[in-house]
């Protein structure tokens, strides 16, 4: 089962997110997963990001096992057994620090993807991925934003093609625009 959440900022997505693979984890077994990718060093200068993180920590509650990735996804997932549930958290920052902070070229950041997504399937986990919709704002003035902005939707059209379930959440509501079985359902836009 893979699935893409997504939403505005502070719209309840990480929320729906977790109850979802805490769902998939009691019908599955295996171990939670938790892969984080705000960077550590972040977490020190960045007193509302501490706040969150902590916060996050308290509603997951025990039994996740948290990895820090700001870059090395396929790493993480390698350490994930088959049949355990994963919960990426989040696309966005790991797209963002792909590009800025040395992760590698678009094309290299898609395909990384893509292989994540591939890696899932075969080996039986169910991967939860969460990110933010940026498209509801103005548009960006400035180019480099629109080369995020470009790159980030096509990671989020890649993933929704091949997610089993997509939802958005609005407002704390969790809306289903692809449920189990439309997999191969053409996605348009």
């Amino acid at each position: 089962m893979i699935a893409l959440v997504s939403g505005g900022a502070r719209s309840g997505k990480s929320r729906h997110a977790e109850a979802l693979a805490g769902a998939l984890h009691t019908a599955r077994g295996g171990r939670r997963w938790y892969l984080a990718t705000a960077q550590p060093q972040a977490r020190v200068a960045d007193a509302e990001m501490a706040e969150r993180i902590a916060r996050h920590r308290r509603e997951r509650g025990a039994g996740w096992h948290t990895l820090e990735v700001p870059l090395a996804l396929e790493a993480a997932l390698a350490r994930v057994s088959g049949g355990d549930t994963v919960l990426l958290d989040c696309l966005t920052l790991w797209a963002s620090q792909w590009l800025y902070a040395g992760g590698g070229s678009e094309g290299e950041g898609e395909a990384l993807l893509a292989r994540l997504i591939e890696t899932a399937r075969t080996r039986e986990i169910a991967l939860v991925v969460v990110s933010n919709d940026l498209n509801e704002d103005l548009p960006p003035a400035d180019t480099e934003t629109w080369r995020y902005l470009a790159f980030l939707q096509r990671l989020h059209c890649h993933l929704a093609r091949e997610a089993d379930r997509v939802i958005e959440v609005v407002a704390g509501l969790p809306i289903d625009w692809k449920a189990p079985g439309e997999r191969d359902m053409e996605i348009l836009g």
